[in-house]
């Protein structure tokens, strides 16, 4: 016959019971849980970039492009219209003050010398005959003048013994009249002779005058031919590195086409160009940080260009170490120009996360979740931004990329 179950037994089931409800529901849970984790979006903290709010100092930079170019560059041009000749330096050495660097042909300038000096010998020449004409005529003149002054002489005693004749009634009135006027036609004809005399002087020494002039203005031009001469030699005009030259032997060259390039060693400056959005902004005068290779160099805007060519504003950099030795020619660089700054404000690394100034949204990494919140951004240098409100200090930021989750209140990031 059936017995009566104990009231133990009936307690022991009943706790059976509550542990299979109790493991039934803890599986559902934990498959629950690894279903969340399976489908819920989720990022490997090593993929992301995280930085941490701080308190700190931070400026305001504008990004620009840059280009270390010398403080002292010259362009050496050629002065005629001829041909390279002989090339002795090549690009990139270091050249001496005054070394030959190549050398143009000279023979259109020899002949055009050779022309000068002949032409200087030809007014030489006429200086000389000139000068022996005039003593010639002079020394006729003289002549005329003496054999003058001695019909001169016989025509006042001839005059005279008439004029005695006519005292006593022994001349005739016409012989006395015909004796004066030999004596004045005379004295007019010694006249007109040391007239003469002074007239061919006064002549010749304005021909001579005019040949020295002549011979004056061929030997400018002689000077300035030979001075371009000289200048076919193409030399440094100082110390430094020959950066460009025209090395194809044979080659022809218009005047004032530029044949080599010499610029100053170990002392350089930064062509920087921003877009001319940020002109308004730019002053002289303003701190540039200048950053290569994971150093940074101190430097102050010297000149802003004027002219905006293709949407963007071209300025030069002085650097307050400009014989730097990593600095070289032609080298890019980029060029951050300080327009205001800040101290003790929370600061944080920079990264694609932040766009600019003002609200965004960004994600903070809470635990093992990242939450999304709305940042006031302020201040940016490049490196760093400012956190104007949204964050306090010790939280951390992702700045990474995370723009596949910008749809996302939170998601997951695993360790």
């Amino acid at each position: 016959m059936d017995q009566p179950i104990s009231a133990q037994t009936l307690q022991q089931r009943q706790r059976m019971k509550f542990a299979l409800a109790g493991a039934a529901l803890l599986a559902l849970i934990v498959l629950a849980w690894g279903i969340n984790r399976m489908l819920s979006p989720s990022i490997d903290l090593s993929d992301i970039r995280v930085a941490e709010v701080h308190t700190g100092s931070i400026a305001n930079t504008i990004n620009a492009s840059g280009v270390v170019i010398p403080v002292h560059e010259e362009q050496v041009p050629s002065p005629i219209q001829t041909r390279v000749a002989r090339v002795h330096v090549k690009a990139g050495q270091e050249v001496a003050a005054g070394e030959l660097l190549l050398e143009l042909d000279d023979h259109t300038v020899q002949l055009a010398i050779d022309n000068l000096e002949e032409q200087i010998a030809q007014q030489e020449i006429r200086v000389q005959v000139l000068t022996l004409e005039m003593r010639q005529k002079q020394k006729q003149l003289t002549s005329e003048i003496e054999l003058l002054r001695l019909d001169l002489e016989s025509a006042k005693v001839r005059l005279g013994r008439y004029q005695r004749l006519e005292k006593i009634g022994a001349s005739s009135a016409a012989d006395l009249n015909a004796a004066e006027l030999v004596v004045k036609r005379t004295e007019i004809e010694l006249r007109q002779h040391r007239e003469s005399v002074a007239d061919a002087r006064q002549a010749t020494q304005t021909n001579i005058q005019g040949a020295e002039l002549q011979k004056s203005i061929l030997l400018k031009e002689l000077e300035q031919q030979r001075h371009l001469q000289a200048q076919t030699k193409v030399r440094a005009p100082f110390a430094g590195m020959l950066t460009w030259v025209l090395a194809d032997e044979g080659a022809s060259v218009g005047s004032g086409q530029l044949v080599a390039k010499v610029s100053e060693l170990h002392n350089y400056r930064v062509e920087a160009t921003a877009s001319d959005f940020y002109a308004r902004y730019l002053e002289p005068g303003q701190a540039v940080r200048v950053g290569y290779s994971g150093q940074t160099l101190a430097g102050r805007v010297q000149t802003i260009l004027p002219e905006i060519q293709n949407g963007t504003v071209t300025l030069l950099v002085t650097l307050d170490k400009p014989n730097y030795s990593l600095l070289r020619n032609k080298l890019r660089v980029d060029v951050n120009i300080v327009t205001e700054q800040k101290a003790n404000t929370l600061v944080a690394d920079t990264g694609p996360a932040f766009n600019g100034r003002g609200r965004q949204d960004i994600f903070v990494l809470d635990g093992d979740m990242a939450r999304k919140k709305q940042l006031d951004v302020g201040l940016g240098d490049g490196r760093a931004v400012e956190i104007l409100a949204g964050a306090k200090a010790g939280d951390r930021l992702i700045v990474s990329d995370v723009s596949r989750f910008k749809h996302l209140d939170a998601f997951r990031v695993s360790r």
